[in-house]
């Protein structure tokens, strides 16, 4: 099922490109907003730009981010940037504005969709999250201060009535987005398991954050339990919901938004 739901998401990403944003000359948010400017100012197909871009940053991410999140953003960069290459370009609508606010929803259903079956559409995504690995730097920082760039460099290569519309392109993107996936950047999980033993060695495997375990017991039937607690990313999410359950289907977990972390955020080095 997240094959599937990666092959709808970058399908819906595609739709909202060429048929509503590359023909107003407004932008997309992160990598995909520079594929699109380099498909605007020279012959290169703006799917082929968003393959090439995007490959370096994939390679890197295989090594120091989840196997399977990198596979399924792999996959999803390829699907958008097979679709970019092979969907024409064509207005749907003859007013910018317009074009800018549903075509910024669309993508934000698309790339709400692809976090949801556990990968990305590349990217700024990935960078983020190896800086924010690397340094502890605020993710959503930087994610902003790199798309300020896509709007200023659409500002002077176009005009600044573009740099406007894509500021409300990816506002709208933004906020689909949260609707659809989560609206915060960071997560705390409690699960409360039988497993505690095998759950903390599936974790740990497979899971660049830390664990805090703890023993517990059952109110009604007085029985030992463990629970583990730790705090993910948004992008984590579904990936480590598949990994628990892999252990234990019938493990009670909690999930709280976190407003803020201090110390450590990533697994220490052994």
């Amino acid at each position: 099922m997240q094959m599937v739901g990666i092959i709808i998401g970058s399908f819906i990403i595609v739709t909202a490109f060429n048929l509503f944003l590359i023909p107003h000359e407004v932008l997309s948010s992160g990598m995909s907003g520079i594929s699109m400017i380099v498909g605007m100012i020279t012959p290169i197909n703006t799917g082929v730009a968003n393959l090439l871009l995007n490959l370096p940053l994939l390679i890197i991410g295989y090594k120091m981010l989840g196997k399977r999140f990198i596979f399924n953003s792999i996959f999803s960069v390829f699907v958008i940037s097979l679709g970019l290459y092979l969907v024409p370009v064509f207005p749907v609508a003859k007013d910018t504005i317009l074009s800018s606010i549903f075509g910024g929803a669309l993508t934000g259903l698309g790339v709400g969709i692809v976090f949801r079956s556990s990968g990305s559409t590349g990217g700024f995504d990935i960078i983020g999250m190896i800086v924010s690995r690397k340094k502890d730097f605020p993710i959503g920082v930087l994610l902003s201060g790199m798309n300020a760039v896509v709007i200023v460099i659409s500002g002077f290569l176009f005009n600044w009535d573009s740099a406007l519309n894509t500021l409300v392109s990816i506002f709208v993107t933004g906020k689909v987005v949260d609707a659809i996936y989560t609206d915060h950047v960071k997560l705390t999980l409690m699960i409360i398991t039988e497993k505690g033993e095998e759950m903390r060695n599936h974790l740990v495997a497979n899971l660049y954050r830390g664990l805090t375990i703890m023993d517990g017991v059952g109110g009604y039937t007085n029985g030992s339990r463990k629970i583990l607690i730790s705090v993910i990313s948004r992008y984590e999410l579904n990936e480590v919901k598949s990994l628990i359950s892999e252990v234990d289907p019938t493990a009670f977990v909690n999930i709280t938004e976190t407003i803020e972390v201090m110390g450590l955020f990533h697994r220490p080095s052994p």
